[in-house]
This record gives C-alpha cells, sequence and structure tokens, in this order.
C-alpha cells in the first residue's frame, strides 16, 4: 500500500510538471504577439503644447536673419535690414577674399620671378662680408629639395660640396613669400642692381623701425611687400565681413524673442549678482529671458 502511495504521487507530480510547462508555453506565444514597448498599447496623453513663439522666432532669426520678425509681423523694414546686411556681408566676404587671392597669386608670381636662391647665396657674402656664414644660417630657414631629399638654407654651404645649382631648387612655399619679404637675412636674393644698401638712396636701402630694429628694402623688395600687405588686409576685411554675418544672426535672433515675449507681455527680468570681494557687494547685472 505504501509503495502504491509513493507511485501515485510520483504521478501526480510528473503531470503537475508537464501542466506548468504547458502554461509557460502558452504565455510566452501570447506575449509573443504583444509588443509591450509599443506606445499604441498604452494610455498615453500627447503633449500638445507646440514650441513656445519667442523661441521660435528667435531660432529662425538665428538661422534666416530677418525670419523671426516675419513671424512676428514686424515692420517690414526690420526684415529687410536683417536679411540685407546678410547679403552685403557674404558678398563683402567674396569680394574681398576673392580680390585678395588674385594680388596673393601676383606677389607670388613676381617673387618667383625676382628672387633666386643662387643669386642669394652669393650677394649674401657681399652684404655681409665679415659674417655672411652666420646670417646664411640666420634664424629663419628656407626649404629646399635635391632629387627627392629635402633640406633647409642652413645646411647649403655643405650642400654646395656635393651638389650643383642645378640640382638644388628652394620650395616656394607660405614661409618662402613670407620670408623672403620679411627679413633682412633673405634681401641678397633680389634681382635689382646692386648698390650700398646701408644708405637711405638708390636700389638698395634701409629704413628705421621703431628705436632699435632697421630693414633693408630694394625696389623689386618694397615692391613685393605693398603687394603682400594689400593682400593680407583684404583677407583681414574679409574676415571682418564675416563676423558681422555672425553677429547679424544673434542681433536678429535676439530681436526676435525679445518682440515676440513683449508681445506675449513676457518681458526679460533684470538682477544684481552679489560679488562679496566687492566693496558695493555688486558683481554684475543678470538678465533671465524666458519664455
Amino acid at each position: 500500500m505504501a509503495e502504491k502511495t509513493e507511485c501515485t504521487s510520483r504521478f501526480y507530480s510528473d503531470f503537475e510538471m508537464k501542466i506548468i510547462v504547458l502554461k509557460i508555453c502558452f504565455l510566452s506565444i501570447g506575449f509573443s504577439q504583444i509588443n509591450p514597448f509599443e506606445v499604441s498599447y498604452y494610455s498615453v496623453q500627447k503633449d500638445s503644447v507646440g514650441i513656445p513663439a519667442p523661441a521660435k522666432a528667435m531660432f529662425k532669426s538665428l538661422l534666416i536673419p530677418g525670419w523671426g520678425q516675419i513671424q512676428n509681423k514686424e515692420p517690414w523694414w526690420k526684415p529687410v535690414l536683417f536679411a540685407g546686411l546678410e547679403t552685403i556681408g557674404w558678398l563683402s566676404s567674396s569680394r574681398y577674399g576673392n580680390r585678395a587671392e588674385d594680388i596673393r597669386r601676383e606677389f607670388e608670381a613676381f617673387g618667383d620671378i625676382h628672387w633666386e636662391l643662387e643669386r642669394w647665396y652669393s650677394r649674401t657674402q657681399t652684404i655681409f662680408p665679415d659674417r655672411w656664414q652666420g646670417i646664411l644660417i640666420g634664424t629663419h630657414k628656407l626649404g629646399l629639395k635635391i632629387g627627392g631629399n629635402y633640406y633647409y638654407t642652413d645646411q647649403l654651404t655643405e650642400l654646395l660640396n656635393r651638389y650643383s645649382w642645378l640640382d638644388i631648387s628652394v620650395i616656394r612655399d607660405r614661409d618662402f613669400y613670407e620670408n623672403i619679404g620679411k627679413y633682412d637675412q633673405f634681401v641678397g636674393g633680389w634681382d635689382d642692381a646692386y648698390d650700398d644698401p646701408f644708405d637711405s638712396e638708390g636700389n638698395w636701402w634701409t629704413v628705421q623701425k621703431g628705436s632699435v630694429e632697421s630693414i633693408i628694402l630694394t625696389q623689386q623688395k618694397d615692391y613685393y611687400r605693398d603687394l603682400r600687405h594689400q593682400s593680407n588686409l583684404l583677407k583681414h576685411y574679409s574676415r571682418y565681413a564675416v563676423s558681422v554675418v555672425m553677429f547679424n544672426h544673434i542681433v536678429s535672433g535676439l530681436d526676435a524673442a525679445w518682440i515676440a515675449n513683449k508681445k506675449e507681455k513676457n518681458l526679460p527680468g533684470f538682477h544684481l549678482n552679489y560679488d562679496p570681494l566687492n566693496k558695493w557687494g555688486v558683481g554684475g547685472v543678470g538678465i533671465t529671458f524666458t519664455w
């Protein structure tokens, strides 16, 4: 009897286990038909509030100056003003930049024609007879190329023991065009008819810069420097025009937000920032802009 009871108990345990497994299978199949992360299965109250008008106006004008002013239905001259400044700024930047590039190509071509490495080497010995080797090494260098190898002008004296002038070429990069017009170290390369470089007249002359520095000029070098100065000046103008464009975006955006806030009677608040190190206790003014 005890043996029968043990068998019956074991039977029911196996049967219950099968039922549990079947339930798990059915539950798995059921859940597989439902995505618990699908929002449509849940009751969700959607946010019906859009972007606030001041924020929308500000972002529009930050993107395209004058656009936010149109949204605010401001007088026609305001969006025209901001759009006009945008147009003038980009046109000016392009015009100045293109002109600067034209002059850059002009002074580089002039330098290629009128400055020569071999002349620089020999004439430096004439200008500075007692210290020409130190002048060649100098504080600045020009790149040199011999075959597939690269060197610098401070190695030129040594290189001439192994190579001819036909083998050596100077690398005419940005540093080259700056150095030949800026430093006395390279003045000997210009092709002006030579005369005393340390007087104040003739094809070569010396001018005083400040109280301690002087610079040797030639007619060719002086003309080259003028062209380079014009190009650099126009590049500055081009960058200034871009700065005006960026400033125009910011002003247009802030103006659009200000007017939109004003129309909603939501003006910015002002407060003083406390500074214990200031004897008056004021460290600045804070502006709170809300919408």
